[in-house]
């Protein structure tokens, strides 16, 4: 059975904990996927300018489904945007900002915004995760295509936290754990599998096709979509529940080591 796409996560996945990747080794694995005419697709909670930044030599040709599928690019060019109507947007940033002890990211095409009374350390991580990040007073008359929501949550919060926002969003928005310390805010239906499938759907490849990687619960419907997937060994055992596979460590360049397979056809891609 051929492979036509491999999809990553990127934090707990294919980036090490130093938030790292042997580059050299996967350009050549890269260089590779073309040869035999795999499509290398980044599925991340992240933000597109982030992400972009982690593959300045090839950023070009690949394949982004960005902000959990809220924004899928490829090539450079746009295939899709989500968008929060200005009611529902309005309505959710409202409600957080009643939530007392977590920090709001609101995800914008443009730009990400969070809130200038926030503490420096906390602005300072979200500028990693954010490359464009400006700092408002609020969260009224933003002028911007808003896809998610990211909040930071101390990580034994994050279970109360979650059940709350399932209680007080009902459908307008779903929370999904990204397993590193924070929640996101989603569209119903728009998450990574969603975005997987718009590009599977322009390229003719159909699921048993894909291998994807995850670590988390923003990586669920991804997973379950796969042909072939693989939860990390450092996941969760719920999130490996849901893999057919398991990959290494993130740590241990779990996700090159699986590629190197892919491309040998070594089981179980043979």
């Amino acid at each position: 059975m051929s492979v036509k796409l491999i999809a990553v996560d990127m934090d707990g996945t294919f980036l090490s904990d130093a938030k790292t990747y042997n580059r050299p080794r996967f350009l050549a694995q890269y260089a590779r996927m073309k040869e035999q005419g795999i499509r290398f697709v980044v599925a991340s909670g992240n933000q597109y300018y982030q992400l972009i930044s982690f593959f300045p030599e090839i950023a070009h040709e690949i394949a982004f489904v960005a902000e959990n599928g809220g924004w899928v690019v490829s090539a450079g060019e746009d295939i899709f945007n989500g968008e929060l109507s200005k009611e529902h947007f309005d309505h959710v940033a409202a409600l957080l900002n009643d939530i007392p002890g977590i920090e709001i990211i609101a995800c914008g095409k443009g730009c990400a915004y969070t809130l200038k009374t926030y503490d420096d350390l906390f602005k300072q991580i979200a500028a990693k995760y954010y490359h464009r990040l400006e700092m408002v007073n609020n969260f009224d008359n933003l002028n911007d295509i808003f896809f998610k929501f990211g909040l930071n949550v101390s990580d034994h919060e994050i279970p109360r936290i979650q059940a709350l926002l399932h209680e007080k969003l009902g459908d307008i928005m779903v929370p999904v754990t990204t397993g590193h310390g924070s929640i996101d805010l989603i569209i119903p239906g728009v998450h990574k599998a969603n975005g997987l499938r718009i590009l599977q759907k322009r390229w003719g490849i159909e699921d048993r096709e894909v291998v994807a990687f995850g670590d988390s619960g923003n990586d669920v419907e991804m997973l379950r979509q796969a042909g072939f997937s693989f939860a990390m060994a450092n996941a969760r055992p719920h999130i490996k529940a849901v893999a057919r596979f398991e990959a290494p460590l993130n740590n241990e360049e779990g996700v090159l080591d699986v590629i190197d397979k892919v491309l040998n056809g070594e089981p179980p891609f043979h």
